[in-house]
């Protein structure tokens, strides 16, 4: 998994930089219109939209625009016919792809996606052609602190369930079942553990290694993708050498 991970933590930085620069703005405001409409409009009682509030606020986004997106979910305002759709499809080298989006015109994302895949020699498939090597789980990252060691979050994660834990450059990364996130980032944080990210995601079941001009090919297609205004995130199961990950310019 060590091509997978490093892949995740330069994601962190570029979502880090997205952010600052402010392309996050529309994605974080459709994220809380979706997690008002699947669980209320109550942060406390929903904590997909507690933490889509919270990346929000990370990302300077004002509070009126935040709370229009909450009335938008709620219905009470216009502009919140929005459809969470996951397309599947296959990139260089055989690796499958998972793509998260969030529109208000499936016909548009479809094409601009189709679009995509073609370009950088991957094509978009039919629903349940690759869905079958993810799963969904729950995914926390804990900062690294002088207050607590290493040896004490992996005791607490065992304790609480876990299903995985490593250790990362970013900190900790605690892989859990999917009911299990909140519950546990709740108990993370009242023992003083830092949770710096807590997040649904999709995991691949096995990995694909890929190297040289298809491992290029592959980061250029996730990079295209994930610029599309109507993509929320991309899942892929490739195992491409850090070295060329830090080789290749992705954003």
């Amino acid at each position: 998994m060590a091509g997978h991970s490093k892949w995740a933590q330069i994601k962190r930085k570029k979502a880090k930089a997205d952010a600052e620069r402010g392309k996050t703005f529309s994605r974080l405001s459709r994220e809380i219109i979706m997690a008002v409409r699947h669980g209320g409009g109550d942060p406390e009682a929903n904590p997909r939209l507690k933490a889509a509030i919270q990346r929000a606020r990370e990302a300077n986004i004002p509070f009126d625009n935040i709370q229009r997106a909450v009335q938008k979910g709620m219905g009470e305002i216009g502009g919140g016919k929005y459809a969470e759709v996951v397309y599947e499809g296959y990139g260089p080298g055989g690796v499958a792809f998972l793509v998260k989006a969030t529109t208000n015109n499936r016909n548009r994302t479809a094409s601009e996606l189709r679009h995509v895949f073609a370009k950088h020699g991957g094509s978009l498939g039919e629903a349940g052609c690759v869905g079958w090597i993810f799963q969904q789980k729950g995914l926390l990252l804990v900062g690294r602190s002088t207050s607590y060691s290493e040896d004490d979050l992996l005791m607490f994660a065992v304790e609480s369930g876990a299903e995985d834990f490593r250790p990362v450059e970013d900190g900790f990364e605690i892989i859990t079942a999917p009911e299990d996130l909140a519950r546990l980032k709740g108990g993370l944080e009242v023992r003083g553990f830092r949770v710096e990210e807590a997040e649904l995601t999709f995991i691949p079941q096995n990995l694909v290694p890929v190297t040289g001009e298809d491992g290029l090919r592959v980061l250029r297609l996730v990079q295209k993708l994930e610029e599309l205004e109507d993509v929320e995130a991309v899942y892929a199961n490739f195992d491409i050498p850090p070295e060329l990950m830090e080789e290749a310019t992705i954003g």
